[in-house]
């Protein structure tokens, strides 16, 4: 168990550190009018969401 969080740590990590650089990507929703302004960054969830599929892959393999 102690195992299992350790990497869900470092996976959270690493998203952190990705999520800078892919923070806005193209097919992100954004509007701004006035004082309120809502951004829906779908393509980037979409992105980390194949990511965490491919690393969960991945450790299931390995089990």
């Amino acid at each position: 168990m102690g195992k299992l969080f350790i990497v869900i740590g470092v996976v959270f990590i690493i998203i952190g550190m990705l999520w800078g650089i892919f923070g806005r990507l193209p097919g992100d929703i954004s509007f701004k009018k006035g004082n309120v302004s809502f951004h829906f960054p779908i393509m980037t969830s979409i992105v980390v969401s194949i990511i965490l599929s491919v690393i969960l892959f991945i450790i299931g393999k390995f089990r």
